[in-house]
């Protein structure tokens, strides 16, 4: 598969331990921009990617949406119209999505910001933000995002400290893009769905369709969805056969808790998809009075205290 290639305009920290290599991209959203392996053949050199590789264009065009994987801060989801209230402070979050005229703002606020780096070694790097209070976001808040990577395994954590005066409502996650190759399958225990609208906004909770073809694992070309997900047991396991591009494989996302919802986008004929771990499901804050948090998640933070969300990509192969 094609390797990343070396841009002068835009700094990638690069990760190693063992066959396994990570591309960071700092200032595009702190994101992750490849995930690969990469082995000899013979005389040939052999790289597969775990996560879809960010394109030239989107590393020029520092687009988030074009990387392997990026994170959510202070929200996951859509927002309905991208406002909402919380203990007497209003938030309205401007449209936020490249290229859409979707009025409903979605992935937060960090991945559309340029991250620090705060550390970066061989096999471990340290990226952070700050982000002041504004209309969009009434709290002042650091995160922070730790990449370890081993011979077997990326392990990522997000943190988030609220440097405010008053509580603020908080969710967390990660945005990571699979390849979708013929034969694709994915299992992941849930327990119900929430059924969206045209503008994939939350409607309501049903069990059974995707929900227990997920949990049997299911050929991902049978799906075409755009949901989010309650009940999630924090594991989803992803297997690709074998084809022109390596032997068959696989890779196990694990997380912690409060990462408990699960968001699957896997529009039908697309060569990527997105299986994404996250602490909340779409527009939670608007939909509390009616549904509750069990359905819901999302967190609410006093000020000074932070919240840490973990989670592990283990690829495996023969």
């Amino acid at each position: 598969m094609t390797e990343i290639p070396s841009l002068e305009h835009v700094s990638l920290l690069t990760l190693g331990a063992g066959e396994l290599q990570v591309l960071l991209a700092p200032e595009v959203g702190g994101s992750i921009a490849a995930f690969s392996r990469a082995w000899q053949e013979g005389r040939r050199r052999r790289v597969l990617h775990w996560l879809r590789p960010a394109s030239a264009t989107g590393l020029a065009d520092r687009n988030p949406l074009d990387m392997g994987s990026f994170p959510l801060v202070p929200f996951c989801n859509r927002i309905r119209d991208g406002r909402a209230s919380f203990e007497g402070r209003e938030i309205r979050v401007p449209p936020n999505h490249p290229g859409e005229d979707a009025p409903h703002p979605l992935h937060g606020l960090g991945w559309l910001l340029p991250w620090k780096v705060e550390s970066a070694g061989e096999r471990e790097a340290v990226l952070t933000l700050e982000v002041e209070a504004s209309a969009a976001w009434p709290w002042r808040f650091a995160a922070r995002q730790r990449f370890v990577l081993q011979e077997r395994v990326l392990e990522v954590s997000l943190e988030v400290r609220n440097a405010d005066d008053a509580a603020m409502p908080l969710g967390l996650g990660h945005h990571p893009y699979f390849p979708h190759y013929p034969g694709t399958r994915v299992t992941s225990p849930v327990e119900a769905m929430w059924v969206a609208d045209a503008e994939v906004m939350p409607l309501r909770l049903e069990r059974g369709g995707p929900v227990e073809a997920l949990r049997q694992g299911v050929e991902l070309a049978q799906l075409d969805l755009d949901n989010n997900f309650s009940g999630w047991q924090r594991s989803t396991r992803i297997e690709w056969p074998a084809d022109v591009r390596g032997p068959a494989r696989a890779l196990t996302m694990e997380a912690e808790a409060p990462l408990d919802y699960f968001v699957l986008y896997c529009p039908r004929g697309e060569d990527a998809f997105c299986a994404e771990p996250v602490s909340q499901c779409t527009d939670w804050l608007n939909l509390l009075p009616r549904f509750g948090a069990g359905p819901l998640g999302g967190a609410r933070l006093a000020p000074g205290a932070s919240l840490t969300a973990r989670f592990t990509l283990r690829p495996e192969w023969g």
